[in-house]
């Protein structure tokens, strides 16, 4: 009994000791390049066939941070405890953010969803028919994190705001695997919807993602050149954004998502010098001038009707959207919570949020239907 014993031993310790060293640098072949997303790359080990994908600076303010996952279905390298590691494309996924499911959901892969964040806010249809048997670990500072371990992901995909998510130090400890998805800080809206690719490698559907995302790409650059052609001579309408937040009004950087989108609508809208893709809070009395500039007013925070609106500020009601019934929001499509969904599947349909300000800024571009009326809206509505 204790010969065969002793082979197996033999053998674990020289399988063990065959393993390679883990450096990212011998990665050699670059499988995946983001064309507009700026925060990560998918790398193979041509050797062994091994995959990395890499994710920097994944939140805000960022400097010099990377987190790697990797994929060594043939155990090719040793552990090394700065690197996450699957042996096998995820199959139990817990999501963090609801805007990685909707990355999942558009390459056809929801169902591997086992656990989300705070489900009661997430608009995702298979998610809502299949509340019962997928658990929600909470959010915020009330992670259930016993029902987390037993639900045995495979993997979790994680995000940070301003620094790391407060659920890794946990998953270190119970060893399971995390990966950082930093579609939050992209700039360019399809740069934000280019990360359902590094979803998709870990999916092991690298292949399908691409194609749907180039699909998605393609319609978005097809109808942001025909805006900008159709409106070079025209003015630009002037929006503003957003809603009073305590005593500040924060609005968006030149270089955020919503202005690029505003912009490819052939529209203008006021912006801070803040770095990046952030926000930074303006004087309440500066944000009333520009409101009184503007021929438009999108995203006012949750209300869904003008009275809501000017409640907040009696001021409102004399300014040029409200008194012409230009005020829209973009909660036409949210849970009975107020989870929106333009910020769950509006991530990776930039394409359609376009096709609604287009519609939004420049109306007489857009054929009407018969009887007069205009075109719907996705994530859009008018508030009355």
């Amino acid at each position: 009994m204790k010969r065969p014993l002793l082979i197996v031993m033999l053998c674990l310790m020289v399988a063990c000791g065959s393993r390679v060293h883990f450096d990212d640098k011998v990665f050699d072949e670059v499988v995946y390049k983001p064309r507009y997303a700026t925060g990560f790359e998918c790398r193979r080990h041509s050797e062994s066939g091994a995959m990395l994908i890499t994710s920097a600076n994944p939140w805000q303010g960022a400097e010099e941070v990377t987190c790697r996952l990797l994929i060594d279905s043939n155990n090719h390298f040793s552990h090394a405890t700065d690197i996450q590691r699957i042996t096998r494309p995820a199959m139990r996924i817990i999501c963090m953010s609801s805007s990685h499911i909707a990355m999942l959901d558009a390459i056809g892969e929801v169902e591997r969803v086992v656990g989300v964040s705070g489900i009661d806010f997430i608009s995702n249809p298979y998610i809502a028919t299949n509340r019962t048997t997928i658990g929600d670990v909470g959010y915020d500072n009330n992670i259930n994190y016993e029902l987390l371990i037993a639900l045995a992901p495979d993997l979790v995909l994680l995000y940070g705001v301003n620094a790391a998510n407060s659920v890794e130090n946990k998953l270190r400890e119970a060893g399971i695997p995390f990966a950082y998805i930093g579609e939050y800080v992209e700039s360019s809206p399809l740069g934000k919807a280019e990360w359902m690719v590094a979803i998709g490698e870990i999916m092991g559907r690298r292949e399908h993602s691409i194609e749907v995302f180039d699909s998605i790409a393609m319609r978005y650059n097809e109808l942001a050149a025909s805006i900008k052609e159709q409106t070079a001579n025209l003015p630009r309408p002037k929006v503003m954004l957003n809603t009073p937040y305590r005593d500040a009004w924060f609005l968006p950087s030149k270089d955020n998502y919503i202005v690029h989108l505003i912009e490819d609508a052939a529209g203008e809208t006021f912006t801070t010098d803040s770095p990046g893709n952030s926000s930074s809070p303006i004087d309440i009395e500066q944000a009333l001038l520009y409101t009184t500039q503007s021929q438009l007013w999108l995203n006012p925070s949750g209300c869904n009707s003008v009275a809501e609106l000017v409640a907040l500020n009696p001021k409102f009601a004399d300014t040029p959207p409200v008194l012409h019934g230009q005020v829209w929001n973009n909660n036409a499509r949210q849970t009975a919570m107020g989870g929106s969904d333009f910020w769950e599947s509006g991530v990776v349909r930039p394409d359609l949020i376009l096709q609604d300000l287009s519609h939004i800024l420049h109306p007489e571009l857009t054929p009407r239907h018969k009887g007069g009326t205009q075109p719907s809206l996705h994530y859009y509505k008018r508030l009355q």
